[in-house]
């Protein structure tokens, strides 16, 4: 698998990524195992996980298979830090939590470094200046060998990104941010890319499948075995099956038809290749399905099928995001 560099770092990652939410809940030790060793023989090296996935039950499984299946070198590890199971404070961004959360992925993790560590969320209520020290002091102390930051929106990651090339050689460049980016959501072209481009801040696009509904599972029903089917992922995936999502997803499916590949294909094919993106991060349920995404590997989207797709898909940018003279 191709290799690219993480923004404007040496941190090289295979260009897509193996995402582990479901690990320790849905996906069960067998399938994790599975999974982990095909993308591996693949070529795959990045591995995005969080402390809070299956509240910590998929770095545990991680850091398991870890230990004689896959080698840890062979291995870059993303972990996330931030959230929390609060219902009136949903994320932590304090310094003190921050490092406490880290030491803890590293003990489930069974590792004395991750090779990525995330902000996994902006917190309103602590400094910014306090928040990216703890990844400074992650970094600084070997914990962790890169940072970055997730679900920043444009002007907070504009500022994180900018507040720490203040003082280089003292506070850590960030590597990333994560992101939900995928022909059913374009948001993060309004100015979380554009800062991100500007910055050298790699985006590493979660969800580039829209949540499961640009594989076309969903076109003529809810497969009861999918996660629009399941109890507790049904409303993550219901704000993409309404008539505009369809009228991308049937685009989807004729270039599909046209090129003798799948949409699923077609679709992580057209964000892996936008301007910006690292690595999506891909969230299979069993061993088939991670290789149906792998395989498009070997995928180029010609361009005018690219224009085709940029037009059913683009979303709405108006003042101020184009030039006002213009308006």
């Amino acid at each position: 698998m191709e290799q690219r560099h993480l923004g404007r770092t040496g941190l090289r990652v295979s260009r897509i990524g193996l995402g582990t939410l479901t690990w320790g809940r849905d996906t069960d030790e067998h399938d994790a195992a599975d999974m982990l060793k095909v993308f591996w023989e693949a070529g795959g090296t990045l591995v995005d996980t969080a402390d809070v996935y299956g509240d910590g039950e998929a770095e545990y499984l991680l850091g398991q298979l870890m230990d004689g299946l896959v080698p840890r070198r062979d291995l870059v590890i993303s972990t996330k830090a931030g959230s929390i199971p609060d219902p009136d404070r949903r994320f932590d961004g304090s310094r003190g939590h921050l490092l406490a959360a880290l030491d803890a992925s590293l003990a489930r993790l069974g590792t004395d470094h991750v090779d990525l560590w995330h902000l996994h969320a902006y917190d309103p209520e602590t400094p910014l200046e306090e928040t990216l020290h703890a990844l400074d002091l992650a970094v600084s102390s070997g914990r962790a060998r890169y940072a970055g930051v997730s679900n920043l929106c444009g002007w907070q990651l504009a500022k994180a990104a900018t507040w720490q090339l203040a003082a280089p050689g003292i506070r850590t460049r960030l590597a990333s941010t994560q992101m939900e980016y995928s022909l059913l959501q374009r948001g993060v072209e309004r100015e979380v890319l554009p800062a991100a481009l500007d910055l050298g801040v790699g985006l590493l696009p979660s969800s580039p499948l829209g949540r499961g509904v640009l594989t076309g599972k969903y076109r003529h029903a809810t497969p009861p075995d999918s996660r629009g089917g399941s109890e507790h992922m049904a409303r993550f995936v219901a704000p993409y099956l309404d008539d505009t999502a369809t009228s991308i997803v049937d685009a989807v499916q004729t270039a599909a038809d046209g090129l003798a590949v799948t949409p699923l294909q077609v679709a992580l094919a057209w964000v892996r290749d936008r301007p910006g993106v690292a690595a999506p991060i891909v969230g299979a349920r069993n061993a088939l399905q991670l290789t149906a995404a792998l395989s498009v590997e070997t995928l180029s989207l010609p361009d005018e099928i690219c224009r085709a797709l940029d037009d059913v898909s683009a979303p709405v940018h108006r003042y101020p995001d184009h030039d006002w003279s213009m308006l």
